[in-house]
C-alpha cells in the first residue's frame, strides 16, 4: 500500500493480462473515492489513464457471478478465498452505466487481479444504475 493523501490510501493492483482497450498497462493504483461508499479510481502507475470502479455489492448485493477456477488461479486464489469484486462504471448523460458482464476481481493479500468476461448473458454489458 501506498499513501496518496491523510485520507486516500492507495492499494497496488497488478493484472496477469492487460484489461481490454487498455494494453499494455497492467499496473494500477485503487484508490476510494472520498464521500463516495463503494466507489473508486483505478489510475495506471505509468499513464494518464483511469477508470471507475464500483464495489460489486454496492450496485447489487445479489451479484455474485461464478469466477472461473481458471482466473482463480491466475490471481493465486483458492477456491475458499474471498476476492474483492469491482464493476467497471461509465458515468454519461443519462445516469451511470455498469458492466456487470466483465467484473474484476482482486486478491485482497496480493493485490493481484483479472478482469472476467462472463459467458452468462443474463448479466448485461451496460446496465443503468437506478437511484445512485
Amino acid at each position: 500500500m501506498t499513501e496518496t493523501t491523510a485520507d486516500q490510501i492507495a492499494v497496488a493492483v497488478e493484472f496477469t493480462t492487460a484489461m481490454h482497450g487498455l494494453s499494455p498497462y497492467t499496473a494500477f493504483d485503487l484508490v476510494a473515492i472520498a464521500g463516495a461508499e463503494g466507489l473508486y479510481a483505478l489510475r495506471a502507475l505509468d499513464a494518464d489513464v483511469r477508470l471507475f470502479l464500483l464495489e460489486a455489492g454496492a450496485v447489487d448485493p445479489e451479484y455474485a457471478p461464478r469466477i472461473p477456477a481458471g482466473i482463480r488461479e491466475e490471481i493465486g486464489a483458492s477456491d475458499t478465498d474471498a476476492l474483492r469484486m469491482f464493476v467497471i462504471a461509465n458515468p454519461s448523460d443519462d445516469g451511470v452505466h455498469v458492466n456487470l458482464r466483465a467484473p474484476i476481481v482482486v486478491h485482497p493479500d496480493t493485490g493481484r487481479a483479472a478482469q472476467v468476461i462472463l459467458d452468462d448473458q443474463d448479466y448485461p454489458i451496460r446496465a443503468l444504475l437506478h437511484g445512485r
